[in-house]
């Protein structure tokens, strides 16, 4: 453990991690942690943001149980005024899990009720809720779906992978998503949208990273049609879904939360460390070139094509769970059957906030929620304060460290 901000400095100095950090945490209102900020007319009152997680403890259709609700009122008492909160299935066979919460006509009334728990939660804690901004994911899981009671996986692709297709049983000969199968995926996103607005959320998040279906349509670059190939194809379902949502209900805000960089997979050596499996050409990431190397040259463009389309929220992650998880998560705990983190995670998080700016830079106009804080710890609040001063980013999310210490975030603010 690192107990000093000088221990803590001279061992970032020691692995050549570059991170911003100040030293003082400057309290009350006018703290950079604390100031609000406007997105399309929505007041959010502080820098804090709580990131989606799938909590798979719903009933087998979709319905939120009391295990559901307690987390959502911790949701509302963490101090965030951000609040993205979970991944909501847009039918069944779009589950990650079995137990996944559901968005469909059964469940709105039940998930409306879900949101106003985070709310009530939240006014009995800290009073006022008109600065309270909350919204809800909306995912198809893709070729990780598996919402049979009996746990077997029912894949949907958009397009096959060297490492993935046999991590999951695929071959050559599985069929890929059809573009409309696609069109009609797009459909119940839009459907699902309509019924969040139903159930009191003031903006939708269309789920597009950790190799999830919107995240891998975005590395379709072997795919042939209209949603594969080039950018514009890969682009086109969100892009439809935002048009679509929008046009269906213009008060309704669309958000996006993407993988914008990305690397070869890793799997483990003789001694359990990560590898990348190496390849002549890997054109299966978003976020990288055909070596794997980082290259945000469309993650750039992305970005501004969604700004230019009326999304002004954004929240940016990277990398997959499911090919190189130290990507997406810098920690150096690890899941079983996981590859031991190939690096020190600090240099993780610093990526995270590094390519966080870069598209912040690249489109000021966007609000920009950054993840990949929680392995900081109790220099978690040093941090995000440097970063969110020196404007590398609108909004700090956090995630897993809301499941040991759920009022983590009120704690910084206040003490």
């Amino acid at each position: 453990m690192l107990h000093s901000i000088d221990a803590f400095l001279a061992y970032l100095a020691e692995w050549g991690v570059q991170l911003p950090f100040d030293a003082e945490l400057q309290r009350g209102p006018d703290a950079p942690l604390a100031t609000s900020l406007a997105v399309q007319g929505h007041r959010i009152g502080n820098r804090f943001a709580v990131l989606p997680m799938e909590g798979w403890d719903c009933t087998a259709d979709g319905l939120p149980t009391e295990a559901t609700f307690a987390r959502w009122r911790a949701f509302g008492r963490s101090g965030a005024k951000l609040l993205w909160t979970e991944s909501a299935a847009v039918r069944k066979d779009a589950c990650s899990s079995p137990t996944q919460l559901i968005l469909n006509a059964h469940t709105v009334e039940a998930i409306a009720r879900l949101r106003e728990t985070a709310v009530a939660a939240h006014a009995q804690a800290f009073g006022r809720t008109d600065d309270l901004h909350i919204g809800l994911q909306l995912t198809h899981a893709g070729r990780l779906s598996r919402h049979r009671a009996d746990g077997v996986r029912t894949p949907f692709i958009a397009h096959h992978h060297p490492f993935l297709d046999p991590q999951y049983g695929l071959t050559a000969q599985d069929t890929v998503a059809s573009d409309d199968e696609i069109e009609t995926l797009i459909d119940d996103f839009v459907a699902s949208a309509v019924l969040a607005a139903q159930a009191g959320f003031q903006f939708v998040d269309i789920k597009s990273c950790h190799g999830y279906f919107g995240h891998e349509i975005l590395c379709a670059k072997t795919r042939t049609g209209a949603f594969g190939g080039s950018l514009e194809n890969r682009t086109r379902f969100i892009r439809e879904i935002v048009q679509r949502a929008k046009a269906r209900v213009p008060t309704l805000q669309v958000a996006v939360r993407a993988s914008v960089f990305d690397g070869l997979p890793y799997q483990a050596d003789e001694s359990g460390v990560g590898q990348p499996v190496t390849y002549d050409s890997y054109p299966f990431g978003f976020g990288c070139d055909l070596h794997g190397q980082l290259d945000l040259t469309e993650p750039i463009e992305f970005v501004r094509h969604l700004y230019a389309l009326g999304v002004h929220l954004v929240c940016l992650s990277g990398g997959s769970p499911y090919k190189n998880w130290h990507l997406q998560r810098p920690q150096l705990a690890v899941r079983a059957g996981e590859y031991l983190s190939p690096e020190e995670p600090l240099l993780g998080v610093a990526r995270h906030i590094a390519v966080t700016a870069a598209l912040k830079q690249a489109c000021p106009e966007l609000t920009v929620v950054g993840s990949g804080y929680s392995y900081l710890q109790q220099w978690l609040p040093n941090v995000a304060r440097a970063a969110v001063r020196l404007g590398l980013v609108d909004v700090v999310g956090v995630a897993r460290i809301l499941l040991t210490q759920p009022t983590v975030l009120h704690q910084v603010l206040s003490n």
